[in-house]
């Protein structure tokens, strides 16, 4: 890892979607702000929904992750105070959908966002990266510049056939385009220990991926869900809720899981 004084950069990545990749991106981000983290969060998904869940209006951004990809902004010009939760947002809206078509045929059109980040990475911690669902050419620019790969996924039957075609990805990008770039943990979400399927896959899990699977684990709750429609994450939302506390033991576990990177 780099030396300390630079944030540690992750991706928050899975290729199936509906894993809980948002809900992870910006409770995580909350959680390492409310332990007095300096985190910054990149939405790299057209969609714009962690800029949205973090309480930042998407449609009235005047600069977002598309004009740092295509270098007409810089980052600390682009980047938004997301003050209820304490962390800052380089939100992203819809016009990124076109980022894809305009990168192709770019110089360094992977490594847009690592150029763009570097100018930043001494006034924070954490840059947390949320990524699409697809291994597309905004997905790259985020394995491009990442130290690691934080992956949530569901204790389900396809969430081990979907975790390999991740692994696989992360092997590439880590051969030919990012020798830093490594599986930080797997993270089990909406998880319900009630359910017998959950436990045997959470079991495989363990034997197969050991230690990379974070010892925190996020229950499936209510209140995570709810609070989206009030843009917030759900440790803002509700600070005392089953889903809240364990993403904040969760920013814990990060904290002391680079310690040792």
């Amino acid at each position: 890892m780099e030396q300390s004084g630079t944030a540690k950069i992750f991706c928050v990545a899975n290729q199936k979607g509906g894993v809980g990749k948002t809900t992870t991106t910006v409770n995580l981000a909350a959680g390492l702000a409310k332990i007095g983290q300096r985190v910054l969060m990149v939405d790299l998904d057209p969609q714009g929904n962690a800029t949205m869940g973090s309480g930042v209006d998407k449609r009235a951004m005047e600069l977002s992750v598309y004009d740092v990809l295509l270098e007409s902004s810089t980052v600390a010009e682009a980047v938004v105070k997301a003050d209820k939760c304490g962390y800052d947002v380089l939100g992203a809206n819809r016009e990124l959908a076109g980022a894809e078509i305009e990168l192709v045929g770019l110089e360094r059109r992977d490594q847009r966002l690592k150029t763009a980040l570097a100018e930043v990475a001494s006034q924070y911690d954490f840059i947390l990266i949320d990524c699409p669902p697809s291994l597309s050419m905004l997905t790259l620019n985020g394995l491009c510049c990442a130290h690691g790969v934080i992956v949530p996924m569901q204790c389900e039957y396809f969430a081990l056939e979907g975790l390999t075609d991740l692994v696989n990805t992360i092997k590439q990008v880590h051969a030919n385009l990012n020798r830093d770039l490594q599986i930080i943990g797997l993270l089990r979400v909406m998880f319900d220990p009630r359910i017998t399927l959950q436990m045997q896959v959470s079991d495989q899990l363990k034997a197969h991926f050991g230690d990379k699977v974070f010892d925190s684990v996020i229950p499936r709750n209510v209140r995570l869900a709810e609070a989206p429609s009030y843009g917030l994450p759900g440790v803002v939302f509700d600070p005392n809720a089953k889903g809240s506390q364990a993403f904040l033991a969760f920013a814990s576990e990060m904290v002391q899981r680079i310690k040792t990177m």
